[in-house]
């Protein structure tokens, strides 16, 4: 697969499928291919090139993308100035990590000022999995990286976040998942039980913590849709694609199967009373509904005027990775 964005014809290809799919705007993410270097400056370099190649192709189509910033991790202060940078002066609505950043987890202490620079500007950060098998032989040595691998990464990635008391001391940032959150929603009583009954080191109920996160849908699959927005609510979901690994049919794929799915429409994490919606229109109206109205992050650019199906309206909250950056 060459580099998105690397030829001419990449980006008319993009938006062609794009609009045969129903989505108007893409918000662009580096993830999982970020500028993570020991070496401060280039970290920096690395951070800057990458935001600025985004920043160039939203002015180009500023109703058809929009970008969250890479930032020179594991230099929290670099980091968060970064961030300031992307927000202010290029107009990102927020930034991207991955779940590991150079064999450091997400809760590490060097990235306190970066998650406090977020968590003032109430800003979301999207955490995609890094592509690093866990450390785990078992899964690089099998060809499994991004089969199982990386929704692990999303779900071990987030319970260190927890654990380090990260969403607790920055209650302000918006946290988005990647692929449901991995295997979150289906251990979710499990990881409760053991905060509950056997210590484990979570500064709070971690449901309660894992509530308070968004989820995106690049998974595919309808049942573990419907799992997602049974344990954390239909207002936590945002429409994913895994752009552009997912392309043509596939894309589209990822855009229509939550049509197939008999959402809930009336689940949410204040009424956790699934009740089973077979109305095409009902449910889609109702997701739209539910998202438009609970999404608290920074104000998103408006797109030209929705067409009236699922992706129409969700496409202004369909991260995609990769745009711009080389294939993983």
């Amino acid at each position: 697969m060459p580099c998105s964005g690397s030829e001419p014809t990449d980006i008319s290809e993009r938006l062609r499928m794009m609009d045969d799919a129903g989505v108007e705007m893409q918000i662009l993410s580096a993830t999982p291919q970020m500028p993570y270097f020991d070496n401060e400056a280039d970290a920096i370099e690395a951070s800057r090139l990458a935001n600025d190649m985004y920043a160039e192709l939203v002015g180009k189509h500023p109703d058809r993308f929009a970008a969250f910033a890479a930032a020179p991790l594991p230099h929290g202060e670099a980091a968060a100035a970064e961030v300031a940078r992307a927000m202010d002066s290029l107009g990102f609505l927020g930034a991207t990590v991955s779940t590991v950043v150079l064999d450091r987890t997400l809760g590490d202490p060097a990235f306190e000022p970066f998650w406090a620079e977020l968590d003032k500007r109430s800003a979301p950060v999207f955490i995609h999995a890094a592509g690093k098998d866990l450390d785990s032989a078992l899964i690089s040595d099998h060809g499994l990286t991004w089969i199982v691998g990386a929704p692990f990464e999303d779900t071990v990635g987030v319970l260190h976040l927890l654990r380090a008391g990260v969403t607790a001391r920055y209650p302000r940032v918006k946290f988005i998942v990647a692929h449901l959150g991995g295997p979150l929603p289906f251990l979710l009583q499990r990881i409760d039980d053991n905060y509950n009954h056997y210590n484990e080191a979570f500064p709070d109920q971690p449901s309660k913590l894992l509530r308070n996160m968004w989820y995106d849908t690049a998974n595919f699959h309808a049942p573990a849709l419907r799992c997602t927005i049974d344990s954390f609510g239909i207002d936590k979901i945002l429409l994913g694609s895994d752009f552009p690994y997912f392309r043509d049919d596939l894309y589209t794929r990822a855009v229509r199967y939550m049509d197939q799915s008999e959402i809930s429409d009336s689940r949410t994490d204040t009424d956790p009373r699934p009740q089973r919606c077979h109305s095409p229109g009902l449910r889609v109206g109702r997701v739209i509904r539910h998202i438009r109205e609970r999404w608290s992050g920074p104000a998103l650019p408006e797109p030209p005027a929705c067409v009236p199906d699922f992706a129409g309206v969700l496409c202004r909250l369909s991260f995609q990775g990769g745009g711009g950056m080389s294939p993983r």
